[in-house]
């Protein structure tokens, strides 16, 4: 299994990080979102939040393309939409895709094998 982390920042406003964190919990974000990610392969997506900073990690089978699957996944029902409605909650670029607004982190440090 692969893991990559990411992070992004949120504007700064507690209002909508409050909303943000709202639309992001499982009885509020739209049913299409976590099927498209799955239906790409992933098998656990995670973000943590801490004051306006966003940390998510993804697993994925050793064999995923992370370039091909996140294309696919920003042509799937409603991810588009989904990708606007949070960006306006996001530091970023109006009309951004996820790869523009995730960064990808660089691991610096791993607990040694005993």
């Amino acid at each position: 299994m692969k893991r990559y982390c990411q992070t992004l920042d949120l504007k700064d406003d507690p209002e909508g990080v409050k909303e943000y964190s709202y639309w992001h919990a499982s009885d509020h974000i739209w049913p299409e979102i976590p099927a498209g990610i799955r239906a790409v392969g992933i098998e656990n997506m995670e973000i943590y939040r801490l004051g306006t900073r966003l940390f998510m990690i993804v697993d994925v089978p050793d064999d995923f393309d992370w370039d091909a699957s996140f294309a696919k996944l920003a042509k799937m029902d409603k991810q588009a939409e989904w990708e606007a409605f949070v960006g306006k909650y996001q530091k970023c670029e109006p009309g951004s895709s996820s790869s523009e607004k995730w960064r990808m982190m660089e691991q610096i440090f791993k607990l040694p094998e005993k």
